[in-house]
């Protein structure tokens, strides 16, 4: 037998490593990272399968308002129909299957760019050109196929798998951590997308724990957090997270000063919710913020990015002044972010490089591994 025939796959080695207690774990092998075989296969059966964000549903206030996305490399359209309700279709044209509709905006209806069949926002063909002529062809027996979308506490979930379980019984744990904030009604305020030169697993890792931020955000954040405040509890199945008891240094992370409803810690407790695969959220009593990742192969991620504040800081006078503030602060910490999550993937292609042990403080990465683990074949 060769030395090639007894190789551990990177599923072997992602196998082998989350059968450790956690009081062993080790950070995930390199080859889950660097392999493009793995990288296709995370397309196959989880994002594929999953429910994926799209964004807030206030992004999408009007009948015809649309964005776009992709899954798994296929092209599809999240819009309001004409009765105000969020509809997801495939974005291909039935005809010479030509895409149809790019970025965001507003519609009265879907027109191809190509030959210019046009779609009702219901995805059934209004019109086709120069079509009667062609016997077989019947207008009423053409339409978009349908994709699944869902307001989940106003986040816009996505998939093209028929049978994954509702995002409100999938993630109803959610909803009794940090029910009492109200997530629904946070308003967004900015949404921007971006491509890191990373692997998307490292972006993930790097949201899940905060042991990282009084070092690589030292000029930000770093300063609102103690180590010995944070709290790792074991995850659920779909989710992790962690929480952080805030200090008085960053007013907007605190429950604003109207506020009589939330007592205690709830005023200043920042959650950090990590819902698989790939949806990252900060949650705090005065603003949020997240991030939506997809793979671009092993070395890159499609990153959606937005944010906004909650309901009552949105009321203060001083709103626009608050929003330009956490805008800049929060542009500043992704440039750190980005900077940290580069570095680790340069390191994992380095052939000296070797996973390390991890800390208590990185419960949620492990966690995260044997989920990617238990979507695999």
């Amino acid at each position: 037998m060769t030395r090639h025939d007894t190789a551990l796959t990177p599923l072997d080695e992602l196998r082998a490593n989350v059968a450790q207690p956690f009081e062993r774990a080790r950070a995930m092998p390199k080859s889950v990272y660097t392999s493009p075989e793995f990288e296709q296969a995370e397309q196959r059966h989880i994002f594929a399968r999953e429910w994926l964000c799209a964004g807030r549903a206030d992004a999408l206030k009007e009948p015809g308002d649309y964005m776009t996305m992709e899954i798994a490399g296929e092209p599809v359209i999240i819009l309001r129909d004409r009765d105000g309700a969020l509809r997801g279709l495939s974005n291909v044209c039935r005809h010479r299957m030509s895409t149809l509709l790019e970025g965001r905006g507003s519609v009265r209806s879907i027109v191809c760019p190509y030959h210019a069949w046009t779609y009702n926002l219901d995805g059934s063909l209004r019109g086709a050109p120069a079509m009667s002529l062609n016997e077989g062809f019947c207008k009423t027996d053409v339409a978009l196929p349908q994709v699944r979308v869902a307001d989940w506490l106003g986040w816009i979930m996505v998939t093209l798998n028929p049978d994954a379980p509702d995002p409100a019984l999938a993630l109803k744990d959610v909803e009794n951590l940090v029910g009492y904030l109200d997530m629904a009604n946070y308003q967004e305020h900015f949404r921007q997308e971006f491509r890191w030169h990373t692997n998307w697993k490292v972006l993930a890792e790097n949201f899940m724990e905060s042991y990282h931020l009084p070092v690589c955000h030292a000029e930000t954040i770093g300063g609102t957090v103690d180590l010995m405040k944070m709290t790792c509890p074991e995850g659920f199945p779909t989710f992790n997270y962690h929480w952080i008891v805030k200090n008085d240094s960053l007013p907007l992370t605190l429950a604003h000063p109207s506020n009589t409803r939330l007592q205690g810690d709830e005023r200043r407790i920042t959650w950090l919710l990590s819902i698989y695969p790939g949806l990252f959220i900060t949650l705090t009593p005065g603003y949020f913020w997240y991030l939506s990742l997809t793979p671009d192969g092993p070395g890159h991620v499609k990153v959606l990015y937005g944010g906004g504040m909650s309901a009552d800081w949105c009321a203060d006078p001083e709103a626009s002044r608050h929003l330009d503030q956490l805008r800049l602060l929060l542009d500043d910490v992704n440039l750190e972010d980005k900077g940290c999550v580069e570095r680790v993937y340069r390191g994992l292609c380095a052939g000296l490089s070797e996973p390390g042990a991890l800390s208590h403080l990185e419960r949620p990465n492990f966690e995260f591994a044997q989920y990617i683990a238990s979507r695999m074949p």
